[in-house]
């Protein structure tokens, strides 16, 4: 369990962070969203280290967070930090050495690494002749390599193309189902949604929503009410609260009203074969506009 409890540093007059607390289990993926400035990547550095809070704690398995701890975390910072000149297996394998793994190890979870991210190609280029997105594949398999114990990263996703985001996502993944705390910060909202477990929203240095992702759309309230009824005649939602447009021969009639949803229904039932009934909850997008608003 990685907790982050009560976390608050201030620049001056300004607040960067006002009491940002959450946890993240082992296995879980947890999305940290918010506005540019909002506090993410402040948190992201106290919990690594390169910050120091003004106030707060950061635990692992209930004890305080110690350099050690830190040292077999897998980091992805914001500002990428690779060696240009470098190829980009012996950049990974070096790094494997850093923390702490033998020439050989290294030189096998890099390959493997590679592999995986689909980097195996360009094992031999200088990291300065790949693209934006593959330097960011290279900065991940050097959060990887040593085999984390826990994984911070800092818009993993940002510049990637949708086969790159795919491959990144199946490592997180699997990182996740070995056991592995995962937080990453993303503005991606609908790729956050699809990966993780919980999210947290930030907002101005203070958590406005944390929870499990069903459950945030649970409480998000419910949405309109939407009925899809093929081959209807004409007149049968005269008298129905909503909005009625036809695609092809189905009708859809969308509701905003929180009457008797089951008088619709058997209005629906009558008029022909319903094909969809019900309400829509709210996507993590519309959750974190209402939040920050």
């Amino acid at each position: 369990m990685l907790e982050i409890d009560g976390l608050r540093k201030r620049y001056g007059d300004t607040t960067a962070l006002d009491g940002v607390g959450f946890a993240v289990r082992p296995g879980e993926m947890f999305g940290f969203v918010g506005a540019n400035g909002a506090g993410k990547t402040t948190t992201m550095r106290i919990v690594m280290g390169v910050l120091r809070a003004d106030s707060g704690e950061v635990r692992r398995d209930g004890r305080p967070l110690t350099y050690e701890d830190r040292r077999r975390f897998g980091y992805m910072p914001e500002e990428r930090g690779l060696y240009q000149k470098m190829k980009v297996a012996e950049q990974v394998e070096y790094f494997g050495r850093l923390h702490g793994l033998a020439p050989v190890a290294a030189r096998k979870a890099a390959g493997g690494l590679l592999e995986r991210l689909g980097l195996a190609g360009r094992r031999d280029d200088a990291v300065e002749a790949l693209s934006l997105g593959n330097q960011q594949r290279v900065q991940l398999a050097v959060a990887l390599v040593h085999g984390p114990s826990a994984l911070v990263l800092d818009e993993p996703f940002s510049g990637l193309d949708p086969l790159a985001v795919d491959a990144l996502a199946e490592v997180l993944k699997d990182q996740a189902a070995s056991g592995v705390p995962v937080i990453f910060s993303s503005h991606q909202l609908d790729l956050v949604e699809r990966l993780c477990d919980s999210v947290g929203i930030i907002s101005a240095g203070r958590m406005v929503a944390c929870g499990p992702v069903e459950e945030l759309r649970d409480a998000g309230g419910r949405g309109p009410l939407t009925v899809v009824v093929r081959d209807a005649p004409p007149g049968w939602a005269d008298g129905l609260p909503g909005r009625l447009t036809r695609e092809g021969d189905r009708q859809v009639l969308v509701s905003e009203d929180d009457g008797d949803d089951q008088a619709v229904l058997r209005a629906a039932v009558r008029a022909g074969r319903v094909e969809h009934f019900g309400r829509r909850r709210p996507t993590l997008a519309e959750i974190f506009r209402e939040a920050v608003a």
